[in-house]
């Protein structure tokens, strides 16, 4: 009975805390842009795969798999050429999905390039500490325990999957929140791994530590730190997310306002203050609400996007300094924000060779708008759109969820980018236990341990395109049935599809909805908790099989088709 009402108490301060921290009055938002956008026409047969699109130009100084770094490559576009899975709607078998328990809190995955036996290797990082998996077999290669690693242990990971599978309703929310626990404890959500096979991971101290083969280019081989850095004391905090230029520097942007680059060695650093970061408030208001929220996109001239409060910054990496001189190619530029609390998504590039050039991302109103950004000069017969705060926008558009009509929607995602084509997915729950915060760890329990029920659900996902004609931003499309609850979806141009992990009926699925329609094409069940992706969102590795973070592991899906 002390026990109960120890963590009880633990939990009621927990959200006490979280509870006064969102509580503020916002205010009326500010007048909207105009709703009544085009439909966009698609100039190509619905049904047809693979779909032709440009890709942003390969990392060479990055792994040479499918995912060495975060959203896939340096762009943040969550997409690829290589065909995923297509097939009927069912049930999944046991064996059709390789399941590794590896603890909480592995959201992301990296995977490694060619050893010279033509293996591969997965990185990943958790609660529990680094893992080396085997590309092809899934079994553990090699794991560096954390401290907390026997704690967060198979056995208390399958007690609680038991409990939120026989109960995932409001009674559940403190078995719910217990779940979530562990990742207090994580020391690093973003990773990076490099074509030296050095696995990069930025901690919350702002450090970086790599770590490698004991053996190199031995796949079979233990793990071993490479190396590690330390940001000296004054620029020391909590970083924010993660990315690597085209020559190899690793690039990071503290919470606080100032953008890092550290060499691939780890041995140098260079450092510049983001623009506005000295006479704006850049105190944090909480876990995941600093200045900057967020993780950067990066492309091939050395052009690093990041979202602060109320701009979005162009910084130039020169390939010995960051910059911010606007000579130089630099940019800043204010988004709207009626939200106050600025963006909370990771910007992606869309527009590669001959294509119009932009930075895609949602602003900070309380129902979002995707905003479509100049990346380079503004044309210059430009008009400043109605309703936009700076003349670099070039589309804002509600996500609304069609018919939904949603009024308050955000996303701590990236806008998922395809040619033309920017998805977003509803993350914001239908609904929250009555004394449970709507913001912080209220929401996260309602679409992460309660996603799969219908009382919490959320549902939508909507589609726009940029006109190059007509140079404007439409609706694509939008599906008000599908459900993406908590995790990022993954494209497909090889097979035309998105995929995503969902939810039906209190169950898991994989979801593949046709990229040009966003009609359904099929979804399989993958069962309950156990399959719960928990933030982590898919993808599609060299042989199109779907692999995604669980909630105490990874899993891959390999359907037998």
């Amino acid at each position: 009975m002390k026990r109960f009402f120890k963590v009880f108490g633990f939990i009621l301060v927990v959200l006490i805390g979280f509870t006064l921290l969102t509580s503020h009055d916002f205010g009326p938002p500010p007048p909207r842009p105009d709703l009544n956008l085009p439909l966009a026409p698609h100039m190509a047969d619905p049904n047809s795969a693979p779909l032709n699109m440009n890709f942003p130009l390969k990392n060479p100084m990055a792994g040479q798999g499918v995912n060495p770094i975060p959203h896939g490559d340096p762009a943040q576009q969550d997409s690829t050429p290589i065909p995923g899975p297509m097939d009927k709607t069912r049930r999944l078998k046991e064996s059709e999905i390789s399941y590794q328990f590896l603890g909480p809190g592995h959201f992301g995955v990296n995977t490694s390039s060619l050893y010279p036996d033509g293996r591969r290797v997965i990185w990943t990082n958790g609660v529990n500490g680094v893992f080396k998996l085997d590309n092809d077999s899934y079994d553990i290669i090699d794991h560096l325990p954390s401290d907390v690693a026997d704690k967060w242990n198979e056995d208390w990971a399958n007690k609680i999957i038991a409990k939120l599978d026989k109960n995932n309703g409001a009674s559940a929310i403190f078995t719910a929140v217990k779940s979530m626990m562990p990742l207090k404890s994580l020391s690093g959500v973003y990773t990076v791994v490099g074509d030296n096979d050095w696995f990069y991971i930025a901690r919350k101290d702002g450090s970086i530590v790599a770590y490698t083969d004991a053996v190199k280019d031995d796949a079979n081989s233990k793990i071993i730190e490479a190396a590690y850095f330390q940001l000296p004391e004054e620029l020391a905090g909590a970083s924010v997310g993660m990315n690597m230029t085209y020559d190899g520097w690793i690039i990071f942007p503290m919470e606080n306002g100032t953008m890092i680059a550290v060499s691939p060695d780890l041995t140098e650093y260079r450092s510049v203050r983001m623009k506005h970061a000295d006479n704006e408030n850049t105190e944090t208001n909480g876990v995941g609400y600093g200045w900057v929220r967020n993780s950067i996109a990066i492309d091939k001239d050395g052009g690093i996007y990041a979202i602060s409060r109320n701009h979005v910054h162009k910084i130039i990496w020169t390939g010995d300094a960051l910059s911010t001189d606007e000579s130089m190619g630099a940019w800043t530029a204010k988004y709207r924000n009626g939200h106050i609390e600025g963006s909370g998504a990771t910007p992606s590039l869309m527009g590669f060779g001959d294509e119009d050039r932009f930075v895609v991302f949602t602003d900070g109103d309380i129902r979002m708008n995707v905003v479509l950004m100049w990346r380079d000069e503004i044309p210059e017969n430009w008009t400043k759109l109605v309703g936009a705060p700076s003349r670099r926008i070039a589309g804002q558009a509600p996500a609304d969820m069609g018919e939904q009509k949603v009024t308050e929607i955000q996303s701590e995602q990236t806008v998922i980018v395809a040619g033309y084509g920017a998805l977003v997915v509803n993350n914001t729950p239908r609904n929250t236990p009555f004394f449970m915060p709507k913001k912080g760890v209220g929401r996260g329990a309602a679409i992460g341990p309660l996603g799969n029920n219908p009382k919490f659900q959320p549902y939508g996902v909507q589609k726009f395109e940029w006109n190059p004609k007509l140079r404007q931003l439409e609706k694509a499309w939008v599906n008000e049935t599908i459900s993406s609850p908590n995790g990022v979806p993954w494209v497909s141009t090889g097979s035309g599809q998105v995929y995503f992990i969902g939810a039906r009926n209190n169950e898991w699925t994989l979801e593949a909805v046709n990229w040009l329609t966003g009609e359904p094409t099929f979804h399989y069940i993958l069962g309950g908790q156990k399959y719960n992706n928990m933030f982590s969102g898919p993808t599609i590795d060299e042989k199109g099989r779907v692999f995604v973070g669980t909630y105490y592991g990874r899993m891959r899906i390999e359907p037998n088709i």
